[in-house]
């Protein structure tokens, strides 16, 4: 990890470290992969395009059971962001080198980037609860009784603390394990805590995603 956070060079001033680096890299992919997937639209999808459509409808039918059909679609290209970004950010750590090669290292398991992360949601949550529902959105922290209110200030403010901090410390944690495990004994249980990794990752991505639809499906529903 020693390479994570020193700095590779500057960019009028700010400071580029590995996990900085990492992420354009993964952001490229995703962009590529989008671009090739959907430079050739067809009516009838083949190759790549059916796949992509297929992935996109199976997202689209698990968010519609937490926020309903219309806002599963309208909110699906940041909920399908999120989860692609993390996901890749989290297997990035499982590369040869990956937290000891200058430029290589998982964003994921520094607790800026989940912050990061964690603060767009809370940002995006308010912002699409006040598009749908003007300042009326407010209302809802003084619901069921308005003495309430600082409890629920409270509980909004745990929110991107709880993200970062799960989405980190399970990354950053697993990660440490593995490079433990590889210097104790360099073959087969660093393996397996690997293809553990690969699971977490998944899982990881999916929890936060998961957390994000729930958050936006509470501040836009309607409420009768």
């Amino acid at each position: 990890m020693e390479h994570g956070t020193s700095v590779l060079f500057s960019i009028f001033g700010l400071r580029v470290s590995s996990y900085v680096t990492t992420m354009w890299g993964l952001m490229a992919v995703i962009l590529l992969i989008s671009y090739f997937a959907t430079r050739n639209l067809k009516k009838v999808p083949g190759g790549a395009q059916n796949v992509m459509e297929y992935v996109i409808q199976v997202l689209i039918d698990f968010f519609e059971g937490i926020m309903g059909e219309k806002r599963a679609k309208q909110y699906l290209p940041i909920l399908c962001t999120f989860f692609l970004l993390i996901l890749l950010s989290n297997y990035s750590g499982i590369l040869p080198m990956a937290g000891h090669l200058p430029g290589l290292a998982a964003p994921t398991s520094t607790i800026s980037v989940t912050a990061g992360f964690a603060i767009v949601v809370f940002f995006c949550t308010h912002f699409f609860g006040i598009k749908e529902k003007g300042f009326g959105y407010f209302k809802h922290f003084l619901q069921p009784v308005a003495f309430l209110l600082p409890l629920m200030i409270i509980e909004e403010l745990v929110r991107p603390l709880s993200l970062s901090l799960r989405l980190y410390g399970n990354i950053f944690g697993e990660e440490m394990v593995t490079a433990q495990l590889f210097q104790m004994a360099p073959f087969l249980v660093p393996l397996v805590m690997q293809a553990l990794g690969l699971l977490m990752g998944l899982v990881q991505a999916f929890v936060f995603t998961l957390l994000t639809a729930v958050y936006l499906g509470g501040a836009t529903a309607d409420h009768h």
